[in-house]
Parts: structure tokens; C-alpha cells; sequence
């Protein structure tokens, strides 16, 4: 008998109520997690990764212009109809999440120490010293030099790679079981960027803890996940092994990503490959298929008919109404190796 997932997507629709009218920037999204998976999700700004990311805890609640559809299963519960303070007893503790900007998630009137013994008091049975000590050991893990010093410190005395690593700590103080991480190394140089994946990386195998990527640095992706979900207009429009869609991206935004990455033994006079025009506005989202107004390949038919998710194989989904005649003809030069 199979084991349940840690987490499961089922159509999940996020709806923004605005002045010119009902947006959807999370679409019909549906995937599932184990326990110890690292599920990359990858796409441009715009494509819905952060809101769909920030859907799954119910982050977008204080505003009374947002809607769900669809359903999030944590652990068999849905998280879409519990009471807001069961779901805070789950925030934080059972899911953790990073975000991109420490410095619109951290306050400026406490000391990181404090914020940080907040998370911990709150969902552990610690004292206060006992609280004050993990916090020195959290921040001592994820590569700040003198925690013993920095911890009695306020955000703005830290750079923003050290607030960045402070948010790190407060997401991870209480060995989740589920990490989500929101472009958590962005502003991190790349030494403490590997310190970071490699602590990720660690509690991730000792904890089984199931971590879910969201990135622009589609190097990171080949590297550290085990699966990957391409998001595009607030669509998964491809997902696979890491090793598959790598070797062989079926979709054609997929293989527009993977070849915009430099290459490390290419020319530097080569241009870099451009995916034609900018993500469609959610006021203007066009019919049929998403990407038909930017594909090569777009005929009649993907610019009226929305494409179904469809299996290349058992473990390679793709949302491409022509993705076995386009990789039929063209081929695909993409691989994991381009990225290394």
C-alpha cells in the first residue's frame, strides 16, 4: 500500500476580486508531494508561483478580495476550510515558509532573538532560555558569524543577506514537515547560498522533511530537486522527474527556460536564446492555450482550445497540444549538462 502524500493540489483556483473585474492568478493547479521530496517550481515573474505558494497556508486572507477554489490536503486535511486558529497551529510549526523579502517579514521594534524565540515559544513547550539558546543554534546553522551577538540585534543592523538568513532560521527553528521556500538564496552570495541549500538539503534527508522550491536559478533546480513543476499564467503547464525534463523538455516554454541559461562552454559573443514577448496581464488572459501568443508553434487550434494536461509517459505530464510532433521535428539540444 502506497503512502499518503504530505501534501496534494487538487484544482487549486485563486481569484482576486479588483476593480476591473475577477482575476484567476492561480488556475486550475493540481500536483501532489511525499514526505522527503524536493518539488522544484520554476517560471517567469508574473507566471503565479508566489500566490499559488502563499495559497496553500491561506496568506492572502486579510484581504477581503480574495477567493479559493479547489482544495489543499495537508496530511488529509484541507487546508482551504479549517478555522483560521487551527490553521495558525499549523503555520510555522507542521509548514514553514520563507519569503523572498525579509524586509517586509521581519520587525523593525524586535530583535531577531526575540522574533525568532516568538516562533519557538509559541509552538514548542520551551522556556524562555531554552528558546533564547535554539535561536543561537538556528542562526549559527544557517551561516551568520556571532549569533551570540547578532541574536540581541535588530533587522536593520544586519545586511540583507543577513536578514534573508534570519527568515531561514525562523522557518526552520521548528523542524517542519514541510518547507516552502519562495526564492529563499536570492539575496545570498553563492558560498552562503550552498551553506543554505546544503542546511535544506540536510534537514530534508534527517527529517524527511518535504520542501517545496520556488526559483528563477533553474542550475539550483537540476540540482537540489527531485521533481519539477513549470508554472506558466498560473497554469503547471509541464512536470516531471528532474532528470527527465532536463534530458528532454517537451513543452516549448519549457525548452525556451532551459536554453536561456548560459552556458558554460559557449561563446561569450553568443547570444543568449529570448523567448519572444512579455507574460499576458491576468485582465487579458488569452484563449486557448496560455502560451499560444508567445509559442513558435501556436496554430488555430492552440489559440482556441485550452490543452489538457497529457502524459508523454508514466512520469512526464505535459500541457501541449503538439509537444510530440514539435520534439518529433525538432529535436531537443537541452540538457541537464548545458546548466553545470
Amino acid at each position: 500500500m502506497s503512502e499518503a502524500p504530505l501534501l496534494e493540489v487538487k484544482n487549486l483556483k485563486t481569484h482576486f476580486h479588483t476593480e476591473r473585474g475577477k482575476v484567476t492568478a492561480v488556475n486550475g493547479v493540481s500536483f501532489s508531494m511525499q514526505k522527503g521530496e524536493i518539488i522544484g517550481i520554476v517560471g517567469e515573474s508574473g507566471c503565479g508561483k508566489s500566490v499559488m505558494s502563499q495559497s496553500i497556508l491561506r496568506l492572502l486572507d486579510h484581504t477581503d478580495s480574495i477567493a479559493y477554489e479547489g482544495e489543499v490536503l495537508f496530511e488529509n486535511e484541507n487546508l482551504l476550510e479549517l478555522p483560521l486558529s487551527k490553521l495558525r497551529a499549523i503555520r510555522g510549526d507542521d509548514i514553514s515558509m520563507i519569503f523572498q523579502d525579509p524586509l517586509t517579514s521581519l520587525s523593525p521594534v524586535y530583535t531577531i532573538g526575540n522574533q525568532i524565540m516568538e516562533v519557538i515559544r509559541l509552538h514548542q513547550k520551551k522556556s524562555k532560555q531554552e528558546a533564547y539558546q535554539q535561536a543561537i543554534d538556528i542562526l549559527r546553522l544557517t551561516g551568520i558569524p556571532s549569533p551570540e551577538i547578532r541574536v540581541n540585534e535588530y533587522p536593520h543592523q544586519l545586511s540583507g543577506g543577513m536578514q534573508q538568513r534570519v527568515m531561514i532560521a525562523m522557518a526552520l527553528a521548528c523542524e517542519p514537515k514541510l518547507l516552502i521556500a519562495d526564492e529563499p538564496t536570492t539575496a545570498l552570495d553563492v558560498t552562503i547560498q550552498a551553506q543554505i541549500l546544503e542546511l535544506i538539503t540536510d534537514l530534508n534527508e534527517r527529517l524527511g522533511m518535504g520542501v517545496l522550491f520556488i526559483t528563477h536559478d533553474l542550475g539550483v533546480v537540476s540540482e537540489l530537486c527531485t521533481g519539477v513543476k513549470v508554472m506558466y499564467l498560473g497554469q503547471i503547464v509541464e512536470e516531471a522527474d528532474t532528470k527527465s525534463l532536463f534530458d528532454k523538455p517537451l513543452h516549448p516554454y519549457t525548452q525556451g527556460l532551459i536554453q536561456s541559461i548560459p552556458k558554460l562552454d559557449g561563446d561569450r559573443n553568443d547570444k543568449l536564446h529570448v523567448i519572444e514577448g512579455t507574460v499576458p496581464s491576468l485582465t487579458d488572459v488569452p484563449k486557448g492555450c496560455g502560451f499560444s501568443t508567445r509559442c513558435p508553434f501556436a496554430d488555430e487550434k492552440c489559440r482556441s482550445e485550452e490543452p489538457p494536461m497529457r502524459h508523454a509517459d508514466e512520469q512526464h505530464k505535459v500541457k501541449c497540444w503538439h509537444y510530440a510532433s514539435i520534439n518529433r521535428l525538432e529535436g531537443s539540444e537541452t540538457t541537464r549538462d548545458s546548466i553545470n
